[in-house]
């Protein structure tokens, strides 16, 4: 079992657990942290019948009152008619101010939750049961929470910190291999920003031994660059990674190409583009392509540069007529790059040269 404790510059302060069983003994830990109360239990069609009787009986044999509440499952859960009628579902159950949510599944059912905590009566907890590996290493950490709008990804949402996280590993014996690819890209992703040795495990060493050093790796610098600044206003940038190509791909295909897949592709767009461009030299290039294609990633764009860019130019992380970019210079370094957002056709250009 491998523990990290979170602390933001508001001194909010929570603890990420990683290991197997957790979801069995989470009323007790739970109970560790918050005293027994209503607990709206939020999952998906998926995840519903392989974990929801085990949480709820859980969380009942500790003294919560368990009012499950289960969406369809896919990125269009992360919409304004879900978190219309999960918080309709928040009144139905009496939840109070002393009351919590729990989001028991991937990144969609950890974002919709967080979403719908933070708004309901101004804020209520929540707590992050991570059941996939890009959601255990990337989205329950950090609380960012969003839905998405017709024009764009995760346009509408706010910052809302869980009071926990406990990420069974267990969970990942469950996973197709497309969904752990997904979790990969995130993780090879955090290496490529500062974790050499996380990279490494992709890049030559067995990841399916390895999942808890992943999860645990990938939680640590997270919360560290988290509790360094929570809201995104300096140094959380690094984190996007990839991420600016990443959401355009995402909505050009309509969700059809999933949301680590298309890190994946965004990541090897702005390599490409940083070694173009003189700052990343040609061995760390294909290490990185290399690596992504050994998890099983694409690295090639079905989408033009002007495609991309047109999209892009409405993504949460433009400010006013510029966006910061993030491009590796080594493994275990990238730099933020701030450019007009007429300047992104170019940068999303030079990365789709030399695709194979």
């Amino acid at each position: 079992m491998n523990e990290h404790i979170l602390t933001t510059p508001a001194g909010e302060t929570y603890p990420i657990l990683t290991g197997a069983g957790l979801l069995q003994s989470i009323g007790t830990r739970l109970a560790e942290i918050a005293k027994p109360c209503r607990v709206m239990l939020v999952t998906d069609e998926n995840v519903a019948p392989l974990y929801l009787d085990t949480v709820r009986d859980s969380l009942a044999s500790a003294g919560f009152s368990v009012h499950p509440h289960v969406v369809p499952a896919g990125e269009n859960s992360k919409s304004i008619p879900v978190l219309g009628e999960l918080l309709e579902a928040m009144c139905e159950a009496h939840l109070t101010r002393s009351d919590l949510a729990a989001a028991l599944g991937g990144g969609v059912i950890g974002d919709l939750t967080g979403f719908a905590a933070g708004c309901y009566l101004r804020g209520i907890r929540f707590v992050q049961l991570p059941t996939t590996l890009l959601a255990a290493v990337d989205a329950s950490v950090g609380g960012k929470t969003a839905v998405n709008l017709v024009h764009g990804k995760n346009l509408a949402g706010l910052f809302h910190q869980p009071i926990g996280v406990y990420c069974d590993t267990g969970t990942l014996n469950t996973l197709t291999p497309h969904t752990l690819a997904d979790g990969a890209a995130e993780a090879i992703k955090t290496g490529i920003l500062g974790d050499g040795a996380l990279f490494a495990i992709y890049e030559s060493g067995d990841p399916a031994q390895s999942y808890e050093e992943i999860i645990a790796r990938a939680v640590a610098y997270k919360a560290k660059i988290v509790a360094e600044d929570p809201t995104e206003k300096g140094v959380r940038k690094l984190l996007n990674l990839g991420h600016t190509a990443a959401h355009a791909i995402e909505i050009l295909s309509d969700f059809s190409v999933s949301h680590g897949h298309a890190v994946a592709i965004g990541t090897a767009i702005v390599t490409r583009a940083a070694q173009k461009r003189g700052m990343l030299g040609s061995d760390a290039a294909a290490r990185i392509i290399y690596t992504l294609r050994r998890a099983q990633l694409p690295t090639e764009c079905p989408y033009t540069a002007a495609q991309m860019a047109q999209i892009a130019a409405l993504d949460k992380k433009a400010a006013g007529t510029g966006i910061t970019v993030i491009l590796p210079v080594r493994i275990g370094e990238c730099v933020m790059q701030k450019m007009p957002l007429a300047d992104l056709e170019a940068l999303f250009s030079d990365g789709l040269e030399g695709q194979s």
